[in-house]
């Protein structure tokens, strides 16, 4: 254990990746504080770890963008790592639905943090979507780093029908926190972290399929018998476990202080490719995985380098396979009355 940092602070705990990282803290010996929406979770979240009871406790925010949210949660806290980001189920206006409730999130944790003393660190959780080129995405030569920013506007963003408006939420909340640190001065540094795709096994309370998150749902999609496979969009990936890691990581080093890391695998995936793992290496997914173009290529897109940030965290990412297999294996014990209603 870090002994300065005994208590951490993790917003959106009881998430998909938030959860794997308060499992990360809780294994080193860091107590944690976690934020969440829902009560039921957090007591789901505790109940499920027993063993921790004195070293974990919730406190549920409903609203991440309201003045004042994060006041009470931060004192005494040695380090936060933010990984909640407003929910927004219907978007009629990309500024008031998306990009405002983003950037708003992002510093109202940065503007409790600078009362407190104690605090030494924050490390927010970003997106390869703050960094990547719409336009030379598609192109399988382009490599995106943790020197890109994603260049769309923010009055394209405003304007966008086309999806724009995520990528420059990502960019724009990012973006806050750095004109935070670089304009207030505080006394605590930052650090980024830039993830791919991220899947893995879960560890956060989930009752039903339809409780998914995105990543996990469309694994789901896969092997739950789907017409048909799920688009691939992004071939880029990362592990949830090597993402918690890294969160970790970022937060206790030393020379992690202000920088910004992208991570994911050098490996590419496709839901196609994932469909042809699972059915060569699992009786029930001979028949219950759709085929779709069987033993078709990974899509030609656009790479991240995500090697220099493993290396600085001290990473080593896992096999899309290893985590493929565990995730599939997993969901299907969970959710084996659906699969079979």
């Amino acid at each position: 254990m870090d002994p300065s940092m005994s208590l951490v602070l993790v917003t959106g705990a009881t998430g998909f990746i938030g959860a794997h990282i308060v499992d990360e803290l809780l294994r080193r010996g860091i107590k944690v504080r976690g934020t969440t929406r829902s009560l039921p979770k957090s007591q789901q979240m505790l109940r499920d770890r027993p063993q921790y009871v004195d070293r974990l406790e919730f406190h549920v925010i409903s609203d991440l963008t309201h003045p004042g949210v994060f006041d009470e949660v931060v004192q005494g806290v040695d380090g936060i790592i933010h990984v909640a980001s407003p929910l927004t189920f219907e978007i009629t206006d990309n500024e008031r639905d998306m990009l405002l409730p983003a950037i708003e999130g992002a510093k109202a944790v940065l503007q409790a943090a600078k009362q407190h003393s104690t605090l030494k660190r924050v490390v927010l959780t970003s997106s390869i979507a703050a960094t990547l080129d719409p336009a030379r995405y598609a192109d399988g030569t382009a490599t995106f780093t943790s020197q890109d920013w994603c260049p769309i506007t923010y009055e394209q963003a405003k304007a966008s029908a086309n999806g724009f408006a995520y990528l420059a939420s990502k960019k724009y909340a990012e973006l806050a926190a750095w004109d935070y640190i670089k304009n207030e001065s505080p006394r605590f540094d930052l650090v980024t972290i830039c993830p791919a795709m991220v899947f893995g096994p879960i560890v956060h309370p989930v009752s039903k399929s339809s409780e998914l998150n995105m990543s996990t749902a469309m694994i789901w999609q896969v092997i739950s018998g789907a017409e048909s496979l799920p688009e691939t969009t992004s071939t880029s990936w990362v592990d949830v476990r090597d993402v918690a890691v890294a969160h970790v990581e970022a937060l206790l080093r030393p020379e992690a202080r202000n920088q910004r890391y992208l991570l994911a695998s050098s490996e590419k995936y496709s839901y196609q490719l994932a469909a042809d793992i699972l059915r060569k290496e699992f009786q029930w997914a001979k028949e219950g995985v759709s085929r779709g173009e069987e033993g078709a290529p990974v899509p030609e897109m656009a790479s991240f380098e995500g090697e220099m940030g493993a290396k600085a965290l001290g990473i080593q990412y896992r096999g899309f396979k290893e985590c493929l297999s565990e995730t599939s294996t997993q969901l299907r014990e969970l959710f084996r009355a659906e699969l079979s209603a």
